[in-house]
């Protein structure tokens, strides 16, 4: 396996906002959405999407700052609630962008768990199941 061509920042930037990636990012695509740190990427792809708008309603919305503050966490919270909710999904379609077929990003997320959901049962048993001396 090749290693993967991390896009530049600009493409990031619409990456991060929903466009796709050229062919060569592909593999970096399906780093992106299956690495040990996809749940922090996909927040990280929410806030870039969530943090012009905050900014905007900030900033036009009438009243005072501490209720425009109020307004402004309120609608972030709910960005943030409904971007959890479909993250597999989003993670999903993303790879589908990239050419992958539907379910290899949760496919491979699932297998790397289990690898290590494996190496921690057999560490536990080692540890707590074995018998004491003497025994």
């Amino acid at each position: 396996m090749t290693k993967p061509t991390r896009p530049g920042p600009f493409r990031w930037l619409l990456y991060a906002l929903g466009r796709g990636l050229p062919p060569r990012n592909r593999e970096w695509v399906l780093y992106d959405v299956t690495t040990r740190t996809w749940v922090l990427r996909h927040l990280l792809r929410a806030t870039v999407q969530l943090a012009p708008v905050a900014v905007l309603l900030y900033l036009l919305m009438p009243g005072s700052s501490g209720v425009r503050i109020g307004a402004v966490l309120g609608g972030l919270a709910l960005g943030y609630f409904y971007s959890l909710a479909y993250m597999y999904e989003t993670t999903e379609n993303r790879a589908m962008k990239a050419g992958y077929p539907r379910g290899t990003a949760r496919e491979l997320r699932d297998r790397r768990t289990a690898v290590v959901r494996d190496e921690q049962a057999r560490r536990y048993a080692e540890q707590y199941r074995t018998l004491p001396p003497g025994s």
